[in-house]
């Protein structure tokens, strides 16, 4: 519970900005600005705000002012940390040269990088990433199951999101992820994050919100859970469940530092000692936070380390060291080195920088937050030389990952787990997928994978089941199991059954896969069920081959994949798009292959889970 009220006050205050329900450009918000020098003293001002990364923060400081046997006080920086929560204000600050820092999202940086672009000395420098947003979350009524949903024919979906804030980035990621834009939806922007005013409440009390995107204390209580629909008990709305989060869409929300480009041309040895504290604290803090959660014994320097960040942030947020405080180290999921890495230097991130600046700036110019695109540089650090200076191991990320991965699900059933969806069709027995006609697919399945971090991308082979169904009749009647009567175009077929005879739809797939499951044909000349299991066969080969296409794809193209993510799986015959073709286009559409996003991540299977 205390991760909630957290979250909640946190990113509440984190971004001030004014009230209104038209789009805002940033400098709007701010209001006219002068450029002035950072200003000069023994300490260096350096924002901090209500989140678990920012422990790392005090812990190198020793505090809000750099002690002398803290890591940053040994390294010879002399850091005020100072509240930020309020954005608005970190900007003025940083233009007005109070603070040489800027600490928040990339997508935030984004909505004011015209303000903070404008001039070549403010232009900030991102100089680190401290971690991945998994908080955030959009809840919809009932009837929404997936993000296609979110467009509908003759009506509008209205999507309730506070204005200027951090799910702004998430809502164009996940109308992204549907191949949807803000003008596919009406944007009902709100005042704050959360409370009264905020998007849980408006879609609370007016049902003509469709959808709206919270944190997790709100979607808990519209919802009850995040694997829960709400039942109208207890502030609950009925129906109301999670259409997709962060947890999911894990490498959506960038937590970053910038500094302003003049005092980093000028204090780069600064910069770089800061990070490289940073760094060396993550991995200290990390250790105190998992052994503390693997032997729920304490340590003098975690007890210290929590007792510093109830201090700073307030009893009032953080009421327990061991629940509360420990709770907050919890959420916070540090990228460390290998973060830094990937997200500066390695080429084909598509959740690198390049491609987050990309996204921040089409974000910002084009739901109108800045009227120009006015981006950031990256930090040139030479990581090895940062690992020496941290005392941390250097060790180059991988590119392309491998790991374990499910080849099938439970049930197969993926409906209830799936959050976009999107399908190429083939050729009967094509084997070939020639990147100049599938390239902008296979583009869209490498993003799929990358922002949905936490998800899997299920790539489910399909087969048209004309041929299996015509198998079925021939045995039927070659048996005298089936009756047929009509003329050619016209035929109506009756099968013999313990209950009598019944006319047999050949629509009902669902049915006709089970009565071949039964082997009631077998022993005739043709057999529909191995019929039906090369079929299966075939989805299954056509989703592999896929597979290797994909990964061949981003191989020559240099850009990162993770395999245990791409899951191929044939579903056979079993779902047709039209279950009995009358000619070869209807029978084309099932011979296709379908991309799930699905809400399972293999990598957090544990031995209980296969308990079914």
């Amino acid at each position: 519970m205390y991760r909630n009220l957290l979250l909640a006050l946190t990113i509440a205050s984190l971004f001030l900005v004014s009230p209104g329900h038209a789009q805002q450009k940033f400098s709007s918000i701010t209001g006219p600005l002068d450029v002035k020098p950072v200003q000069s003293g023994a300490q260096v001002n350096v924002p901090f705000i209500t989140w678990g990364g920012d422990a790392a923060t005090f812990f190198a400081n020793g505090g809000l002012d750099t002690t002398p046997d803290s890591i940053y006080g040994k390294s010879g920086l002399k850091l005020k940390l100072t509240p930020g929560d309020d954005f608005v204000q970190q900007v003025k600050d940083y233009m007005g040269g109070k603070s040489p820092f800027l600490r928040g999202t990339f997508r935030m940086l984004g909505q004011a990088s015209e303000v903070i672009g404008k001039d070549p000395r403010t232009k900030p420098v991102v100089i680190l990433q401290l971690s991945w947003s998994a908080g955030d979350h959009i809840v919809s009524r009932e009837g929404f199951k997936t993000l296609n949903d979110l467009k509908r024919e003759g009506k509008k979906v209205r999507i309730a999101c506070q204005q200027g804030g951090p799910h702004v980035g998430l809502l164009y990621d996940a109308l992204a992820a549907a191949q949807l834009t803000n003008k596919d939806v009406e944007i009902v922007f709100v005042e704050d994050l959360t409370g009264a005013n905020g998007a849980a409440e408006k879609f609370r009390k007016d049902s003509t919100i469709d959808a709206c995107c919270v944190i997790t204390p709100d979607m808990i209580g519209l919802t009850g859970g995040v694997d829960s629909a709400g039942t109208g008990a207890e502030g609950t709305v009925e129906g109301a469940h999670v259409l997709v989060s962060t947890q999911n869409m894990s490498r959506s929300i960038a937590d970053v530092y910038a500094v302003r480009s003049d005092w980093y041309n000028a204090h780069k040895d600064e910069v770089e000692k800061f990070v490289a504290g940073y760094l060396k604290a993550t991995v200290e803090v990390k250790k105190m936070r998992d052994d503390f959660e693997k032997t729920q014994r304490m340590s003098p320097e975690y007890r210290k380390l929590l007792t510093t960040c109830q201090k700073i942030f307030g009893e009032e947020v953080l009421p327990t060291l061991e629940v509360d405080a420990h709770g907050l180290l919890l959420d916070c999921n540090f990228v460390g080195l290998p973060g830094q890495i990937a997200f500066f230097k390695q080429s084909g991130n598509l959740s690198g920088f390049d491609a987050k600046m990309k996204a921040a700036l089409d974000l910002a110019t084009n739901w109108g937050y800045a009227g120009a695109r006015m981006g950031f540089d990256p930090v040139n650090f030479d990581y090895k030389k940062v690992a020496s200076s941290a005392g941390v191991p250097y060790a180059e990320p991988q590119k392309i990952v491998k790991g374990e991965s499910l080849t099938e699900f439970p049930g197969d059933d993926l409906d209830t787990g799936t959050i976009v969806s999107f399908t190429i069709s083939f050729e009967p027995n094509q084997t070939d997928f020639s990147v100049d006609r599938y390239g902008a697919e296979f583009d869209r399945a490498l993003q799929s994978a990358s922002t949905f971090g936490g998800a899997a991308v299920v790539i489910r082979g399909h087969s048209d089941p004309t041929k299996t169904l015509v198998q079925l009749i021939k045995a039927g009647l070659e048996k005298g199991v089936i009756r047929r009567t009509g003329q050619q175009g016209n035929y109506r077929y009756f099968i013999n059954t313990k209950q009598g005879t019944q006319e047999l739809d050949l629509s009902q797939t669902g049915a006709m896969v089970e009565l071949i499951k039964s082997g009631a044909f077998e022993g005739a000349a043709d057999s529909p069920l191995q019929t039906m299991q090369a079929a299966l066969n075939l989805s299954q080969a056509r989703a592999e081959q896929v597979k290797q296409a994909i990964i061949n794809y981003a191989e020559q193209r240099d850009i990162n994949v993770n395999l245990s993510q791409l899951q191929p799986l044939g579903a056979g015959i079993s779902d047709p798009v039209i279950s009995k073709p009358s000619n070869m286009a209807e029978a084309k559409q099932n011979m296709r292959v379908e991309f799930r996003i699905v809400k399972v991540n293999p990598e957090e299977l544990s031995e209980t889970d296969f308990d079914f």
